[in-house]
């Protein structure tokens, strides 16, 4: 799977089957579902979740919170668009 097919599965009802716990959150957040987004990530005690987390708490407006994530995933705050952030994950992790 690319990022094309990743957003293809955005127009379904259920994010791909054979997803990794970390871009079914991104799915989650794209279909504008922050809450199951964050609740599925916000356990998970590894740098990639710790990504993940900063960018929904970026989003969500919570800079300080954002910022604590970053540094535990370490990383800075990006000076890039949500949508970039976005698609610059979920390309890692694909």
């Amino acid at each position: 799977m690319d990022l094309a097919d990743f957003k293809k599965s955005l127009s379904t009802h259920n994010p791909p089957a054979d997803a990794s716990v970390y871009l079914k959150a991104l799915w989650h957040d794209a279909k504008a579902d922050w809450n199951k987004a964050h609740e599925l990530i916000q356990d998970i005690p590894d740098k990639n979740a710790a990504w993940i987390h900063a960018y929904l708490h970026r989003k969500e407006g919570d800079t300080w919170n954002a910022d604590y994530w970053y540094n535990r995933a370490s990383k800075k705050r990006p000076a890039i668009s949500l949508d970039d952030e976005w698609e610059q994950i979920v390309t890692t992790l694909l």
